[in-house]
């Protein structure tokens, strides 16, 4: 063997020595690595001696390839498995699950000792309908919140060397104390006088409840950073008649401590939402007309939602899930969290009281249709509604009120068609004369429209300004609660379809299997009403417009047919107001000969230069020119 030979068969034994010490475990890996095969030890010993009792317990002969008898394991076992699973929560996680409610006039709240969780909150004055399938009648039965028994409220203690990473407070059974009918502890020992407590307070009057939770002892026990996850799992009930306009009102909204406005997953699909890791003050799980949200007294670390529309053979609406992150110190022995749960219906003026833009969960609309139904529209109906019982006359009134405040732009649109009205034997001479020349009928249309002072657009133009009036009202019928199951002559609840006649059998495009009597005379007061103002109107430009109006209100029927009753009654009150309205002004106010000699003193005047007429006209001059010189081309 030569040198190089010898020098490298050194440097290969130095290198392995020198691998041998760095990759080396270190002695708290050793420790660690004994740790895991004692506990796999123990686990398998608990396993044999489990089968072992299994098998001495069970004679031969009774027992089946699909045994359903489940064996009775002995205290030292089961003692020993929770201690494994539950580390010092061990005590805690076996037990009887046990009920135990608290009550005030309004609700009343029914929790269970296996988590500390709220079980259902059954309010007192408020009901679901139910329609029999025997008898196809409606049935009011007791309304509760939160009552799924797929619904979860647990936190996550991160606990160290458990299976499962730590413990989840609705795996624990809880002692349970009752200092008064309005107030109940739960308390899970931890041992060594540590513990993790909940406190449920229901005040006096109302729906909101006092929450604290208190986690004692637990800093030096638990492995979390700086934040403890609350999970909230709510599957929202089917609560109303129309689920199809419940599901698109009802969504999980979250309310960021430095954003002005409340956020929302979207109403329509499936959608998540993040926080981005800046604080919540709440989140609130919202059907139509009821929410249960969860309120910090400070903050919220953050939050992640997710919502998720379920199918319509479902039981239930949507579901909602919310991962809630509290702030944890754990330099802090003890640590107490405040909040407040709020489980009730959508009041504007009980939530605008608890604050924070509570009432924005009711969907009322954003911007500036919103704008007019919480300050405009709603204190209206708040007014009336204190010495009016019937909802129904309500929204007459309302809707009298509406179209008196109004009825300038309407004067202005029925004077503007008098206008047209008047001219219409001028007009109808000009297609006479250019009969065959549509582009010159238009340009001298226009010149007359403009020599006596006359505007087409003049009575579309009040119309367009009634749209956003019309829109709110659109959004705030079917969100008010204060409409909820109040009856009107045949509807039975202003906030649904009226079902006036049962159909054996169901039509599509969203018609369903009903027929709404207030959207019939919508449809039918809609087309005596185009009927009676377009007689005058001249539709020689756009001939398909005088038949395209007809076909509208019959398009809208499928959609009307099932929606809130009390928006359809009040198209039907403002379409018949809308009729008297133009009888009266159109006969008894409004001078036709006024208007004649009005129009003939503007034709005398002289004409300013400009405005929209005169630049429409020299629009029409131009495209004129345009198609003689084209013509001209091809004769050449």
């Amino acid at each position: 063997m030569d040198r190089n030979n010898i020098i490298g068969i050194v440097l290969i034994f130095v290198l392995f020595i020198v691998w041998q010490t760095v990759t080396a475990p270190s002695k708290e890996e050793i420790a660690e690595q004994q740790r895991v095969q004692d506990s796999i030890a123990v686990a398998e010993r608990a396993a044999d001696s489990l089968a072992q009792l299994a098998d001495a317990q069970m004679p031969a002969e009774n027992i089946q390839e699909e045994s359903t008898v489940a064996p009775v394991m002995p205290d030292s076992l089961l003692d020993l498995q929770l201690a494994q699973t539950y580390g010092v929560f061990a005590p805690a996680a076996k037990g009887e699950a046990e009920e135990v409610t608290i009550q005030n006039n309004e609700s009343i709240v029914t929790f269970s000792s296996k988590g500390g969780n709220i079980k259902s909150i059954e309010l007192k004055h408020h009901f679901k309908v139910v329609k029999e399938e025997e008898t196809k009648e409606d049935n009011k039965v007791p309304l509760k919140l939160l009552a799924d028994e797929k619904n979860k409220f647990t936190y996550f203690f991160p606990i160290a060397n458990l299976p499962a990473g730590g413990v989840s407070s609705g795996d624990l059974y809880y002692e349970v104390s009752k200092p008064n009918d309005r107030t109940v502890v739960f308390t899970a020992s931890a041992g060594s006088g540590r513990y993790f407590q909940q406190t449920y307070h229901l005040e006096e009057e109302g729906f909101l409840m006092d929450y604290d939770v208190e986690m004692q002892g637990l800093n030096n026990l638990l492995s979390a950073e700086d934040e403890i996850e609350l999970t909230w799992l709510n599957y929202l009930d089917k609560i109303e008649k129309n689920t199809r306009i419940e599901k698109i009102n009802s969504t999980l909204y979250y309310k960021e401590i430095n954003s002005g406005h409340p956020d929302h997953c979207k109403f329509n699909g499936n959608d998540t939402e993040s926080t981005k890791g800046n604080p919540v003050k709440w989140v609130a799980n919202s059907n139509q007309f009821f929410t249960s949200s969860l309120i910090a007294e400070s903050q919220f670390a953050r939050a992640e939602m997710e919502s998720q529309t379920l199918d319509e053979d479902k039981s239930d609406l949507k579901r909602m899930e919310s991962k809630i992150y509290l702030p944890f110190d754990r330099s802090q022995s003890s640590t107490t969290y405040e909040m407040e749960i709020y489980a009730g219906p959508n009041e504007f003026k009980r939530l605008y009281g608890m604050g924070h833009s509570m009432e924005d969960v009711i969907p009322y609309g954003w911007n500036i249709f919103g704008t007019i139904n919480r300050w405009v529209v709603r204190p209206i109906f708040a007014w009336l509604s204190t010495f009016i019982g019937s909802k129904g006359i309500v929204i007459l009134i309302l809707t009298l009120i509406i179209k008196l405040a109004l009825f300038p732009l309407t004067y202005r649109m029925l004077y503007s068609q008098s206008k047209m009205q008047a001219l219409k034997p001028e007009i109808q001479k000009l297609k006479e004369r250019f009969k065959d020349d549509s582009q010159k009928i238009q340009m001298e249309t226009m010149k007359l429209y403009r020599e006596f002072g006359a505007n087409p657009l003049g009575s579309c133009l009040p119309m367009v300004l009634q749209l956003p009036i019309w829109f709110a009202l659109y959004r705030f019928f079917p969100a008010a609660i204060d409409f909820r199951q109040e009856g009107f002559l045949w509807a039975n609840d202003l906030s649904s379809y009226d079902e006036f006649i049962q159909l054996p059998f169901e039509i599509p495009l969203g018609f369903g299997s009903h027929i709404s009597l207030f959207t019939v005379l919508w449809a039918v007061t809609t087309l005596l009403y185009t009927y009676y103002n377009s007689r005058h109107m001249d539709y020689s430009a756009q001939p398909a417009m005088k038949y395209m109006q007809y076909l509208m209100p019959v398009f809208f029927l499928g959609f009307f047919n099932s929606y809130a009753s009390g928006l359809t009654a009040y198209l039907f009150f403002s379409n018949t107001i809308n009729i008297v309205q133009t009888l009266v002004t159109k006969n008894y106010i409004i001078d036709q000969d006024k208007v004649k000699a009005e129009m003939e003193a503007h034709r005398k005047k002289p004409k300013k230069k400009g405005g929209f007429q005169e630049r429409l006209q020299k629009a029409l001059d131009e495209q004129r020119k345009v198609q003689e010189q084209q013509k001209k081309g091809k004769k050449k």
